[in-house]
Parts: structure tokens; sequence; C-alpha cells
């Protein structure tokens, strides 16, 4: 098969594309379901509004008149004329005299038997004489009302109550037949009550007497308004002052005034109350025109209104009041699919396998952005579309090209997030909960913290932004925004979008989604290409030579490198570097893998210091023990680990600098299949053939031989989903992955594990014929499978290599001997033993159990025949059940320089 060269960047990106069309039309109902989830999301928000405006609906026949003012379900467009009144205390809370109040002016504390403790309010200002003449003009005269014109009438009088406020104006708690009203006069004569009816409500109108005290300074007024609370008082009694005025400089030209008021709760708290504050205003305003211009000169205050409502169902639209928690948790579930995705392909390997096949990085970060920015998309449009076709105010109110361009950022920030946050995690598990955790944590915070934030006058805008600077708070700004413009009816148009803050949410998103992309894409190529993310601040180490002789590991063991094969293999390595030589397909230059110690355990020498040179058109087989650093030294070269120290070249390239332009010209056959279990294996083929730049005919008769190659042709086989393949099957689909597009060099980690004899022998072949024009290095534990394919071998043990050969020259070097077996009976084993040891004096017993001997003979201290003519003479002295002759075999090699090997060290 003819090489195509390296696949351009868009060759790769349409192999990707393919690929992916392919796994997605396979699984087109998972993204159905998923961008049908804003549907049903809608549909279960239609219902519960549907379930509201029905309990709504069956209040509405309650409110009948206008008269229900206390339910807040009903409308009210002509809201009632109400008389402003004055906060007083109750009666057995006002000011009397006590031990903690220096003054004789206020009442004994006798009063409150009897219920008749005056109102007090203080005066205190600059000029006093001023002042007197002032408060003289506070309370009005006698009750007297016209009831055919109430309200003005009624403003003649100064009308108090000692219950609070409720949080509006459309009813006053004060006017009930369960409290009184009180007038506020001079003097009062002894039950002094008048009724009084306001609309259907009727009531009783008690007199008060109020009491105007002077006081030097500010600072007393204070001090006594302190010590009348509850709060200064050690006794926990109140003496409380009904309010306070601080006259200031005013005189007959100036009119400056404090008025000091209690705006504190019976409770204590401080909630959301009116406060009877502008009776206060007025009536200190109309003491200072009777001073100006006489007593009959006043501007009467008659009525508080509250500004009409509609009824409370005009304004449920739940979208509205739900939006920002609900949408927020709709728009972020997003979030999980798009990470599970990222880290999926990390934790099976895909995304490496990928790599190793050529599939650059560019290509993939493009298509896998344009798949998740195509899905995000068709989900924020589906859940316009089906929001505004139920009728949900939040949708149909604001201006869709501003909600376009916020989801539109969003989900392009949302994408750039995940990938930066798949960069960290490797297990989809451990994601799937933090993803989880960050869609419902966001929602919340942002309701329960984020929202109280936005909403408080006192919290700086720049803390916002911050804030805002976290994805999921920036959605919730966005959408909250989006639900008060519905709520209030007008929606969100591009003429207020600077009033609501959207504008600076839009800059602070869209350059957030540019940087947060840029600087994973950044830190994606750093760790894929091999090196560390903090590259920049470590020492280069250099790659000196060692010592001839022994060379120091990381942990003090010495490494013995005085082996004839090993070391001429050194020296023609060293030899290459010298040179600058490229024409060697793989040259492994003192590559070494140290894994760090855990838990108190030492640190692990994988790979001690190896020198190996592959060129072109040989199979390079290494064996060794489980645990001897095999698949540590291939995952290197894979790109799949980083060496500690020490580098390799293929074709040219360094491994530790250029790993992508390695990738380009390397096929692997990786331990553990890593397949798509949708895909077939023919679309497998198809999609690593376009990564090895091979078009049109070429690529289907690539495809096509590839599969007859490996068996995978007939019987449908070739359009079976991966997933139904037996283990045998996929082995033999990654085998052919690794061969197509004849590839310059091919990795292969066991190949043929779990394949029958048949198909094993037929394995073989394919990678005979393929090695022609490829470097291939072949880890295996079959020994007849490293002699057919081999034309090297290396036996690594502990880390290092131990011997390098063709098979013949193993076995002639480590195994020059003949084993020579028989089977007597037991009185006859010395004998036996006996005549070996006559033939050849070096014989070596390996074996011995109940007759059976088996010994080890030098092949230059006997021929053949002497071992014919001993077996024909021990036959003619006893009986001889069995015998046998063998030469050396290449397990018979790997045992021995293992066993050596450990022996040793």
């Amino acid at each position: 098969m003819a090489t195509h060269g390296q696949a351009s960047f868009w060759a790769q990106a349409n192999a990707l594309l393919r690929k992916n069309l392919t796994y997605q039309r396979k699984n087109i109902w998972t993204n159905v379901r998923l961008v049908l989830v804003p549907l049903f999301l809608c549909l279960i928000l239609l219902a519960i509004q549907l379930l509201f405006d029905s309990l709504m609906n069956s209040v509405s026949d309650k409110c009948g008149t206008n008269n229900d003012f206390q339910s807040t379900d009903c409308p009210i467009p002509n809201p009632p004329l109400l008389p402003p009144m004055l906060a007083i205390p109750q009666p057995k809370s006002r000011a009397v005299k006590a031990n903690f109040f220096p003054y004789n002016d206020l009442p004994l504390e006798s009063c409150r038997k009897t219920g008749t403790c005056p109102v007090t309010i203080l005066f205190t200002g600059s000029n006093h004489s001023f002042g007197k003449a002032l408060s003289g003009n506070i309370f009005g005269g006698s009750f007297a009302v016209n009831t055919s014109d109430l309200l003005p009438s009624l403003a003649h009088n100064v009308l108090a109550a000692t219950q609070e406020t409720g949080d509006n104006n459309y009813a006053d708690p004060a006017i009930s037949k369960d409290f009184p009203v009180y007038n506020i006069q001079p003097q009062c004569s002894p039950n002094s009550t008048w009724p009084l009816s306001f609309g259907q409500t009727k009531t009783a109108v008690k007199c008060v007497q109020g009491l105007s005290l002077w006081r030097n300074t500010s600072a007393a007024i204070n001090d006594e308004l302190f010590k009348g609370s509850w709060r200064g008082n050690p006794e926990r009694l109140t003496n409380e002052i009904a309010a306070a005025y601080d006259l200031l400089s005013t005189d007959g030209k100036n009119f400056n005034v404090t008025i000091w008021y209690n705006s504190t709760n019976t409770d204590g708290s401080s909630g959301q109350r009116l406060v009877r504050v502008p009776r206060l205003i007025s009536l200190i305003s109309n003491a200072y025109l009777k001073f100006l211009k006489g007593p009959g000169t006043s501007i009467l205050f008659q009525f508080v209104k509250e500004v009409p409502r509609h009824g409370s169902k005009s304004n449920t639209d739940i979208a509205s009041l739900l939006g920002p928690l609900f949408f927020t948790w709709v728009v972020l579930l997003l979030f999980p699919v798009i990470l599970t995705s990222l880290v999926y392909e990390k934790q099976e390997r895909l995304r490496i396998i990928m790599k190793m096949h050529g599939l650059g990085d560019g290509p993939y970060w493009m298509i896998s952005y344009a798949y998740f920015l195509t899905i995000s998309f068709l989900y924020v449009v589906s859940l316009v579309i089906f929001g505004s076709a139920i009728g949900l105010k939040y949708f149909r109110i604001n201006d869709y090209s501003i909600q376009f361009v916020f989801y539109f950022i969003f989900i392009n920030l949302q994408i750039a997030f995940a990938f930066l946050v798949s960069l960290v995690f490797s297990k989809v598990k451990t994601v799937t909960v933090l993803a989880y955790i960050l869609v419902f944590g966001s929602g919340l915070l942002g309701s329960s913290l984020f929202e109280e934030l936005l909403e408080s006058p006192s919290f700086p805008d720049i803390w916002i932004l911050a804030l805002e600077l976290y994805p999921g708070f920036a959605l919730y700004r966005g959408l909250y925004e989006f639900s008060q413009s519905a709520f209030r009816g007008n929606g969100m148009k591009w003429e207020n979008v600077s009033e609501a803050g959207m504008n600076k949410l839009f800059i602070i998103m869209s350059v957030e989604w540019l940087v947060i992309l840029i600087v994973a894409y950044q830190i994606d190529q750093v760790s894929s290409s091999g090196r560390s993310i903090f590259f920049c601040f470590k020492k280069s180490s250099s790659l000196s030579s060692p010592s001839t002789q022994r060379q120091s590991s990381d942990d003090g063991v010495l490494i013995d490198m005085e082996k004839p094969d090993v070391a001429q293999e050194r020296e023609k390595v060293q030899q290459l570097r010298k040179e600058g030589s490229t024409g060697h397909a793989i040259v492994c230059d003192n590559l070494r893998k140290v894994y760090p110690g855990t838990d108190g355990n030492p640190k692990k020498l994988a790979v001690r210091g190896l020198y190996l040179d592959v060129p072109s058109g040989e199979c390079f087989g290494m064996l060794g023990p489980n645990g001897a650093g095999k698949t540590s030294f291939i995952n290197m070269m894979t790109g799949l680990l980083k060496p500690t120290s020490g580098t390799a070249l293929v074709q040219g390239f360094d491994i530790c600098k250029d790993m992508n332009k390695v990738y380009t010209s390397m096929g692997v056959c990786p331990q553990h299949d890593l397949l798509w279990e949708t895909l077939t294996g023919r679309e497998h083929l198809l999609f690593y053939g376009r990564l090895k730049n091979i078009k049109g005919s070429a690529l289907t008769q690539a495809v096509e031989e590839s599969l007859k190659s490996v068996s995978l042709f007939d019987g449908g086989v070739a359009d079976k989903p991966a997933g139904k393949y037996s283990g045998g099957m996929k082995r033999r689909l990654s085998v052919a992955i690794s061969l197509i597009g004849n590839p310059q060099v091919v990795y292969m980690d066991e190949p043929s594990t779990g394949l029958d004899p048949a198909s094993r022998n037929n394995l073989w072949t394919v990678i005979q014929r393929a090695k022609q024009n490829t470097a291939i290095i072949l880890t295996t534990h079959s020994m007849e499978e490293a002699e057919f394919l081999c034309d090297r071998l290396g036996i690594f043990v502990d880390g290092g290599l131990q011997c390098i050969g063709n098979p013949k020259e193993l076995k002639g070097r480590y195994g020059g001997s003949y084993v020579f077996t028989m089977t007597t009976s037991s009185e006859h084993e010395e004998k036996v033993e006996r005549m070996v040891q006559h033939i050849s004096p070096n014989a070596k017993k390996v074996y011995h159990l109940a007759g059976t001997q088996k010994f080890e003979i030098p092949k230059q201290e006997v021929m053949i025949a002497d071992l014919f003519s001993m077996v024909e003479k021990a036959k003619s002295k006893f009986t001889v059940f069995a015998w046998g002759l063998a030469d050396t075999t290449l397990e018979d090699v790997f045992f021995k320089v293992a066993t050596q090997a450990f022996s040793s060290s």
C-alpha cells in the first residue's frame, strides 16, 4: 500500500465530522430527547401556571366590591381616602416621671392606672422663645366634624393611633371597631369620646392630651428618647416619647427642622411597614405658618391614598416569578452533557487514540465545538419557541433579538468553560457529580444570595461584576433581568438594555468566553504534546551520555550495562545521535520512566535508561514478565506518558517536543481495544483511513483489503456495530486500524491476545506482510509469535534490556545445550545420572520427579550419536519407559535470562 502523506487540517476535520455524523445518526434519539427537554420543562411550568390560575379564579368571586381591601388578590381601581394620623405609644407606655429621667415636667406614673397619660412631643432649638411659640400651635382645639364633608373637617383635628401601620395605604389597621382613634388636644374633658363612621366601618374617636416639652439640646432629647425605649431601660419598661422636633436655626425667615420618630415595630424588628411621618411634617409646617400669618392660616392635610392597582391575578405569571431559578437550571442542564462527553473520550482514551493516528488538536476542537454549539443552539431555540408557544410572557414580552444575543453568548461561554473543566478531570463519575452540583448549586445560590445582592442598593456594583465572572451567576443575572421586565409588563427592549445592566453583562460574558477558550486550548496543546503545563518553570535536563561501565538510577540502584549485546546497542544509538542520522525509524536515547512513590512506598523505576534502534522494515519484539515495564515503554512512545528523562526520536521527531508530528506517521494497536461501540468495523476503518489522507476509491479499496486481511469482511461482520464483536474480532479490528494507511511506525501491545490459533496465524501473516516498509515494535507473551514475527528480540526485565538479538542468536548465546529427558523406575535413577555424567561431566540436572529426570548437556561436550549410544546401553541393562532429546527453545532462553536477572537484582 502506498504512503499517502500527512492529512491536511481540513482533511482531518472532514474525517472527524463524518465520523461524528455517523455516530450521532446512530444516537439520534438521544439528541432528540435532549432537545425536547425544554418542551417537557415548559409543560411543567404551564401546568403550574394553570393550577395557579384556577386557584386565583376561585378567589376572584370573593372580591365582589372594592371594600375587601385586605385581600391582595382583588383589584383596587379606586383606593379609599384615609385621614392622616400620628403614631403614638400605648397608654401604659407613655412617658412619665422615672428615676432614669432627670426631668420634672413629665406626668406622674399614676396616670397609667387611669389611662390618662398624655402624648409627649419634645422640642429643642437655638431660640427658646421662638420654639415655645411654635409648640403652642401644634395641637388643635376640641373635636368637631362635619359628616357630610368628613375628610376636610377631620383635617382640622390631630388624629393619632396606637396600632402599627400596614405595608400599604389601601387600609389602615387603626380604623376598626375594635380600636379607638385618638384626637390630640391641649386638654381633655372626662370621657371625651365621639362615634365616627368611615364608609362601612364604625369606630370611636377618643381624646388624649398632647404635651409639648422643651429641652435645651438635641443631645438631651436623644438621651431621653433612647432611655425611654425598652432597649435603654434596664428594667425593660418603656417610657416612650411620641416624637421630637429640633428647630435648629428656624426663625421668621428660615424654616429648618429635624424630626425624630420611631420606625421600629413593637416586636423590636424593622419590617416593611409604612411610617406615620407625613402628619408630623404637616403639624410643624402649619405651626410655622400660624406663627407667621396668624392663627387663621393653615394648609389642610386631608387624606392619604394608595396608587390604584390591578388584581394580583394579572401579576401571577409563574415564569416571570420563577424564571431566574427555573431557567437557570434548564439552561445549565447542558453543562453536564457537554462535560461528560468530553471526559468520556478522555477516560476511554478515544481522544488519544485519534491523536495517535494523526488527528490534530485544531480539527478536534473545531468539530467538537461546532457539534456542542449546534446542540446547545437547538436546545435554547426550542426553549424559547416552546415557551412562547404555550404563552409564557417571560419569552413573549422580552425582545427576541436580546434573548438571542444573551443565549448565544452564554452557550458559547458554557462550552468553553466545559472544555476548560474537562482538562482537570479524567473520570466520568466524578465529573458528573461535580457538574450537577454546579447546576443546582448555581440556581440555589443565585436565588438565595446573588438575587439579594442585586436588589441591595448598598452592595457595590463592582462586586456584582466580579461575581458575574462565574458563568452560573452571569446566567442568573440575565434571566433575573428578563423576569423583572416581564413581571413589570413592559418587557426588555434595546433602549433599556443599559438601564438593566445587560450591556455590561454582554461584555463580561463575551470577553470571558474568548479568554477561557484560548486558555483551555493552550493548556490542552501543552499537555497533549507531552509537556507539563508548568514546563516554563522547569529546568531543562541535558541528555548526557552514561558511563561505559555503570549508570546510577534515580533510587541509587546500579544497572549493569556490561552485557555485550546491550552495550553494543547503546554504542550504536550514541553514534547515531552523534552523527545526527535520522534514517532509522525509532531511536531511543537513555529513555527512562520513574513513577513517584505514594503512601510511603518508594518510587518505581519502570524503564531504566533504554537505548534502542529500530530501522524501517524491522519488527522488534519485546519479551518480559508482567510488570517488566514494556507497557510503560509503549505508553511513552505513543504519548500517553511523559519520559522522566532521556528521549526518543521517531522519524527524526523528538517525542518530548514534537509529539504532534510523531502522531502523523504512527499506527497503534493498544493493549486494550479503544473502539466506539455503535460504529461498525467498516466505519472505524473509514475514519482512520481518512486521517491517513486516503481518499476516494483508494479509501474504499484500502478498507476492504484491511477487513479481508483480518477476516472481518465476509458474513456482514464489517457492518455490525463493534459493540457486538467478540473479543477476538475487536482485537483483529484494532490491528487493522493500526496498519491502515501504511504508517511508518507501528506499536503493537500484545496484538494476538484472545485469538484462536487459526485467527492468530492469519494475523501473523498480515503483520509479516506489513513490516516490509514499516518499523514495528511488538510486545508479546507468546514465544511462538515472537519467533515467527520478530527480526530481533529484546528481553525486558525490571525496567531494563537484559539481552538483544535475533532469535537464533539468543538461543545460541543463552541456550547452548541439549535437554535430555529419561523416565525409568526409581531404583535406576542413580544409574541414569552416572551414565549422563560419564559422557558429559558438566551436565546439569534441572528436573527430577518419580523416576523422570531432565538434564542440560552442553553441546560442545557431546555428539548426538553419543547420546543415542548411551540410551541403547541403558535399555540393555534396565527398563527405560521413555526418553527424549530436544534443542533449547526461545522459552528456555527467556526463562534463563529472566531468572538470572532476578537473581542478580
